[in-house]
């Protein structure tokens, strides 16, 4: 995000700086009870302080528990069009990118659970990493999805591990469902990633946590970061974590109120001046899923024209695989006049091209 981190954080961060002293930190029973308290209050999720583990980061998290919990050349499910580092930590691991690709139907994304069951039933694949709310096409996906996904998988073996970093950024009308709570053999057959980084605009600060209700999953986990001298936690983490969680409540609600209206605002944009990119409106996150297959440029031309013509950063869609050519991934957290300039750039650029046509 644009946006600076809550006044409680910044503060927090200024008094633990003011002391001069950075070494290494132990996390203490206060920032768990910050943790539990926001599940509580966020998601009606009773998490235990057993359950909560450390990760530097969510990427960190997916990486041990791909090496822990999968084997050389095994299958990992991925759903694209998907953020792109969960193709890349596969691949990286020497594992297999297995694709069970979304569906896009009238204008918004669904599970294809015919194909996911195809796929592991082929493919003999034991971990799928699941995207919710899902970046970047904005689906917070419902309790009932939730339920099939699970079924599905646990008939067949498959442990899920669940990027729910986005899980606080959902509009009304929507509600984020964790994992874990759809039922209990969910919860002892899942892995939720979860991290005050993009809600409060953190991320610098690589500190994320893991909950795994599952006692031997936590022990496997904590193990293999252990082992790679990942378990040390960052000072300020702690700090802007526990401030974050105890007193961000009033803060997210402007920022969610805040970033729903300019999404609202670029998709009646893009309808009313640029119909040929057609809009995804997102349940969740501040993210906006550009359909730009009607400009009729291949997916390296449609990035490079958006920047030397536009001049407007957009993340390429065939970044997120090749469900995503022809689209453009566009961050709406920041000030409206930025967006509207940015919008102004892309409709100009956009009617010159079409009249030189």
């Amino acid at each position: 995000m644009d946006f600076a981190s809550p006044q409680p954080v910044i503060d927090a961060l200024r008094e633990r700086a003011a002391q001069g002293i950075y070494g290494y930190t132990a996390r203490p029973g206060s920032l768990y009870e910050a943790i539990s308290g926001w599940m509580m209050r966020r998601h009606d999720w009773a998490v235990e302080r057993d359950w909560i583990c450390y990760s530097p980061g969510v990427v960190t998290a997916l990486i041990a528990c791909v090496q822990t919990f999968t084997s050389p050349g095994d299958g990992v499910i991925i759903q694209p069009p998907v953020y792109p580092p969960f193709a890349k930590l596969v691949e990286g691991n020497g594992r297999k990118v297995v694709a069970n690709p979304l569906i896009h139907r009238n204008g918004r994304y669904e599970m294809d659970f015919a194909d996911l069951e195809q796929k592991i039933k082929e493919t003999g694949a034991r971990l799928l990493i699941l995207c919710s709310p899902h970046n970047p096409v904005g689906r917070v996906w419902t309790r009932a999805e939730l339920e099939r996904l699970t079924e599905l998988c646990l008939a067949h073996g498959v442990l899920i591990v669940s990027d729910e970093i986005h899980a606080d950024l959902v509009f009304p009308n929507h509600k984020h469902t964790p994992l874990a709570v759809v039922s209990e053999k969910a919860a002892a057959s899942s892995i939720i990633c979860m991290a005050p980084s993009k809600t409060f605009n953190i991320p610098g600060l690589s500190t994320s946590f893991i909950i795994i209700p599952n006692p031997d999953l936590r022990e496997a986990f904590d193990r293999t970061l252990q082992d790679a001298h990942q378990s040390m936690t960052n000072t300020f983490g702690i700090v802007a974590s526990e401030s974050a969680y105890r007193h961000g409540d009033e803060w997210l609600s402007e920022c969610l109120s805040y970033i729903r209206a300019n999404t609202d605002f670029a998709i009646a944009f893009f309808e009313r001046n640029l119909p040929e990119i057609r809009t995804t409106n997102p349940e969740g996150t501040f993210l906006l899923w550009l359909d730009c297959r009607d400009l009729g440029m291949d997916p390296y031309s449609l990035a490079q024209f958006m920047i030397k013509e536009a001049r407007v950063a957009l993340s390429s869609g065939s970044d997120f695989g090749k469900e995503g050519d022809g689209f453009l991934r566009m961050n709406l957290a920041c000030r409206r006049s930025t967006l509207e300039e940015g919008l102004r750039r892309i409709e100009k650029a956009v009617k010159v091209k079409i009249s030189t046509i």
